[in-house]
């Protein structure tokens, strides 16, 4: 029986020189299985081995650029793309079975195509456009069905959603969301005229600037502390002073320092306190 151990000494990590275009040519550069290598690799990683996986996951990045290449017109990194459908192709390597019969790379397909569209979702635009099943299927396959530039036609629209099995309303708001354009919140747009253009923020209202309600607020403070002065001062010298120390001073006395400040007790205090506390309401209700 033949050796179907795959050439080790080939399998070397991809280092490049810190660009996307190094690492593409170190992926192509790293040699491809054979089937029955991938076989034996396959079944190496259902016992646990890591290295076998990692030969396997090495020898299918080619594939992933190949795939990320696809979703160039999302206006994304490269780079990210690539990295998320890595994330992909390592658990499709940890899910793979070598008994159903198919190569890795049929497998892999669905998980590495998986991750990337979660990227894509998550980043193509500041607010996800598509939550729904059937919104993740017209997303990716909205740009393919188009026949011409610009808006479908209501035929167009109508065999789209035959081809996808969708409705035609799900059609057309699903072109309106791709055909918009994040707008920045505190930054002014362009405008090829002369007329000025104004940020969105600008627009909210500030409550804070209602200058007849600030006028109306301090002219209502200013009267409440002319009352809360007036009403002190119909206390006698003692309650006065008691109210002050324990709610106006800082820090605030007890109710026992009190107490030994006018040799009595803790209790009287309270008392002194909670009818001065009753004068002041009533003198500031008038």
């Amino acid at each position: 029986m033949s050796d179907t151990r795959p050439n080790m000494a080939l399998m070397v990590v991809p280092q490049g020189h810190g660009t996307l275009e190094s690492y593409i040519q170190a992926v192509n550069a790293i040699p491809m299985l054979s089937a029955e290598e991938e076989q034996y690799l396959a079944r190496q990683v259902e016992q646990g081995d890591l290295d076998a996986a990692k030969h396997l996951i090495m020898a299918h990045l080619r594939f992933v650029v190949h795939v990320a290449r696809s979703y160039a017109g999302y206006g994304l990194p490269q780079a990210d793309l690539i990295q998320e459908g890595n994330i992909g192709l390592m658990k499709a390597v940890k899910r793979f079975d070598p008994n159903i019969g198919v190569r890795l790379v049929s497998f892999a397909v669905h998980w590495i195509k998986a991750e990337i569209h979660e990227y894509v979702l998550k980043n193509w635009r500041i607010v996800k456009v598509a939550t729904t099943k059937a919104q993740r299927k017209l997303f990716f396959n909205l740009r393919k069905a188009k026949k011409r530039l610009g808006w479908f036609s209501a035929e167009e629209v109508s065999t789209v959603a035959d081809e996808l099995g969708v409705s035609e309303s799900e059609v057309m708001e699903m072109e309106a969301r791709m055909a918009a354009v994040d707008a920045a919140f505190d930054i002014a747009p362009e405008r090829d005229d002369d007329e000025g253009a104004f940020a969105p923020a600008l627009f909210l209202e500030d409550k804070q600037s209602d200058h007849a309600e600030a006028l109306e607020q301090e002219d209502w403070d200013r009267q409440s502390q002319q009352r809360l002065h007036a009403a002190l001062n119909t206390l006698d010298e003692r309650s006065r002073d008691i109210l002050m120390a324990r709610w106006l001073d800082e820090p605030k006395a007890t109710l026992q320092e009190l107490a030994d400040r006018y040799q009595v007790s803790a209790e009287r205090i309270r008392q002194l306190e909670k009818n001065a506390i009753k004068k002041l309401k009533s003198a500031m209700e008038v």
